[in-house]
């Protein structure tokens, strides 16, 4: 593993808010604060044994604001790009031309910021969470509006859609995430209608207080004076489990909250099933790897995922980005120190070569893995039996002490404040003096390479100052 922060011109030196690698050919797309998409080659260092380098290819410019969010459709062919002002464009593909992407349809409806995107499995809707409270889904083909979701009382910042197209999930920052479950409504001469209806609010935990019998309920997730735009959940790949960022959790209603990362199971959405911890930051971006591999062998006992092959996912905090598999408890790796402003997405490869993080500081940082270091790739198709909703025992997430959430009613839910606050203003932070410090801890049975920064400095390599340590929740 190799990797550390490009020092060149990413979008002017203007914040970079959000990027995505295109599913066919591996192209990095970069958005931010300038209104231009880039698109990017990755270079390869292992050959001399360097830090992965990239070269510029063209530019996306149609946009009049900043763009906050970027995602290729799973074929390739479209690219969607989510901006300030409710801007939503969509772009094809056209690989007869000399540049390519063309912008293909205008999607209007939101009248605030588009914060997140996300496709439908087969790529003929799309979910957009936007600064007005509402998240829509779009008819991709007809180029309108299929369904307005409006129940959120503040920013959608995150949204995610099941890939076995049963679910679409929604997290604001008015602290409630909603899970919306498909109920098609009755046939018409194009089929059925897809119809999402609210089936969980997730929002607040029963606590018990000290040796009492009562129990109090405390939020959930961070409130508005979060430090981010952006809160990216994100559905595994086989649809197994749900990764929702974050947040704020507490062990008693007298301790301090503690920044987390939580589990869902698909059998019980409801509730979370693990917690996994955040470090001194907010949880802000999750993001799944596109590959998965075959099991290390490793004890069963020591997972809390029983599942017949490995998953590995990405967490970003405010300042790090914990990378996890589904066979340990503790993270394979940590890498800190890689910007001076929030990061603000990251992205895997379609081969799983390359993890890219960006920032609200104007740089990206890219980390090139070799060839099998995450595993020995295996289709899921080849070792699973039955799907996910059935009652297949290794394809559940195995649960001990839960803790007890409050949902409500299909309705919305009063807020605090109705009042909309600001959001922190984007801003650029200033020129970088030396390059990042990255650390990186791994496991002690993997010789893995340490992380190395674009030049020749001495790269930290002590392990992180508290581990990081998935746990049941237990109130």
């Amino acid at each position: 593993m190799k990797g550390g922060t490009i020092q060149i011109s990413w979008h002017d030196g203007k914040p970079v808010l959000t990027l995505d690698f295109h599913p066919v050919s591996g192209l990095l797309a970069t958005a931010g604060a300038d209104y231009d998409i880039k698109l990017w080659l990755l270079n390869s260092g292992q050959a001399e044994k360097k830090v992965p380098s990239v070269s510029y290819q063209s530019s996306l410019t149609y946009h009049g604001c900043a763009v906050n969010t970027i995602r290729f459709s799973h074929s390739g062919e479209l690219l969607a790009s989510g901006a300030d002002g409710g801007e939503l464009i969509l772009w094809k593909w056209h690989p007869s031309e000399t540049n390519p992407w063309k912008v293909h349809k205008s999607l209007s409806f939101h009248r605030k910021d588009v914060l997140d995107l996300q496709w439908s499995p087969d790529d003929a809707f799309l979910i957009s969470g936007s600064v007005d409270n509402s998240c829509i889904i779009w008819d991709v083909n007809k180029g309108s509006v299929h369904q307005i979701l409006d129940a959120h009382c503040h920013y959608v910042q995150g949204v995610a859609w099941d890939p076995l197209s049963k679910y679409v999930a929604s997290l604001s920052s008015d602290r409630t995430c909603r899970i919306y479950v498909n109920k098609p409504q009755a046939k018409s001469k194009s089929g059925e209608k897809t119809n999402y209806v609210c089936q969980h609010v997730i929002t607040k935990a029963d606590q018990q207080r000290g040796d009492d019998t009562k129990t109090v309920k405390t939020h959930l997730f961070h409130d508005e004076t979060l430090p981010s735009f952006f809160r990216r959940l994100s559905w595994s790949p086989d649809g197994s489990f749900l990764l929702i960022p974050s947040g704020s959790f507490k062990l008693s209603p007298t301790s301090e909250a503690v920044n987390a990362t939580y589990v869902f199971s698909r059998k019980d959405l409801s509730r979370p099933a693990l917690q996994l911890p955040g470090a001194n930051k907010p949880v802000v971006v999750v993001r799944f790897c596109p590959v998965t591999f075959k099991l290390r062998g490793s004890s069963s006992e020591e997972g809390f995922f029983k599942l017949p092959y490995r998953i590995v996912f990405a967490i970003a905090t405010l300042n790090s980005v914990y990378i996890y598999d589904t066979e340990c408890v503790a993270p394979i790796a940590v890498l800190a120190g890689l910007h001076y402003a929030a990061i603000t997405d990251i992205t895997w490869s379609p081969t799983a070569s390359y993890l890219a993080v960006s920032s609200q500081d104007g740089y990206c940082t890219l980390v090139e893995f070799e060839d099998n270091e995450l595993g020995e790739p295996v289709s899921i198709s080849t070792v699973e039996k039955k799907p996910v909703d059935g009652e297949e025992k290794n394809h559940v997430l195995e649960k001990t002490d839960e803790i007890m959430t409050e949902t409500t009613p299909d309705k919305r839910s009063k807020h605090d404040e109705d009042k909309e606050k600001p959001m922190p203003s984007k801003v650029t932070s200033e020129e970088r003096q030396k390059t990042d410090e990255v650390m990186m801890e791994t496991k002690p049975e993997e010789e893995k390479q340490p992380l190395q920064s674009k030049v020749n400095t001495p790269v930290s390599n002590k392990p992180a100052r508290k581990r990081i340590t998935p746990m049941a929740i237990d109130p």
